[in-house]
């Protein structure tokens, strides 16, 4: 099972907040997660973030790849385990795909 350290979010509507979660990749953005590693609220001055540095620790340890929006979190807390490689966007999926040339309508 792949884990991630990505962000899930709650609160209402047009005042988002978020949680730090470890979760199986394939699961959708909300879904269970395997456990809640603290949490972002971006709308607080300053935003506020409240990590559980042993717990993400561990799941790094175990082979969990945060996402690049919770390392700059993990970064933004001093947490000493900060240098975890995020992941690498998929090449493909930022590329523009060619467009096909349509073909004239044959008149008969």
């Amino acid at each position: 099972m792949a884990v991630r350290i990505r962000l899930t979010r709650v609160g209402a509507t047009k005042r988002p907040s978020y949680r730090v979660v470890a979760i199986d990749k394939r699961r959708a953005r909300d879904g269970r997660a395997l456990e809640i590693l603290g949490f972002y609220d971006p709308l607080t001055e300053p935003a506020t973030v409240r990590l559980d540095a042993e717990r993400i620790s561990a799941w790094i340890s175990k082979g969990a790849q945060p996402s690049e929006t919770v390392v700059k979190l993990m970064r933004q807390a001093d947490m000493a385990s900060s240098s975890a490689p995020p992941i690498e966007a998929d090449p493909k999926a930022a590329r523009p795909r060619a467009r096909k040339p349509r073909q004239a309508k044959a008149s008969a």
